[in-house]
């Protein structure tokens, strides 16, 4: 077991990458990411706005999340990607347009040695927003 030095978590791996900040705001959890990474979470996060103009930002998970009612979509910085957290109905929907990502539940992972596909990030939301309107998400 490996403890990390900064917030005492014990893991299995040692030097695990995960988050141990206490950061609880968006502007602080962005200013704490790497320089290079700044940019691009700074453009995701403007990007969900613009396809969700009612939402509110938040802080949720340990994630900048976006809330309209429910959580629509978060977002959160790794070593080597930057996911998004839209849900599992969406990563279904989209099934077809995430074959270039790596996906989990409700997860899709965006490798920061590519490009971002910041379109796909606005229509998914979009999507989100639409179907947490209307309370059905089929």
């Amino acid at each position: 077991m490996w403890s990390c030095e900064k917030c005492g978590r014990e893991f299995k791996n040692t030097n695990q990458d995960h988050y141990c900040g206490a950061i609880n705001a968006v502007d602080a959890y962005i200013a704490d990411q790497p320089a290079e990474v700044q940019p691009i979470l700074q453009k995701i996060r403007e990007t969900i706005r613009t396809a969700a103009p009612d939402s509110v930002e938040k802080f949720s998970w340990k994630m900048p999340t976006f809330w309209q009612g429910e959580n629509l979509i978060h977002f959160a910085a790794f070593k080597k990607h930057i996911s998004i957290f839209p849900g599992s109905e969406a990563v279904e929907i989209f099934a077809d347009k995430l074959t270039d990502y790596k996906t989990a539940k409700g997860t899709i992972q965006f490798q920061l040695d590519k490009p971002i596909p910041y379109e796909l990030i606005d229509e998914i939301t979009r999507w989100q927003v639409a179907v947490t309107t209307v309370g059905d998400k089929s």
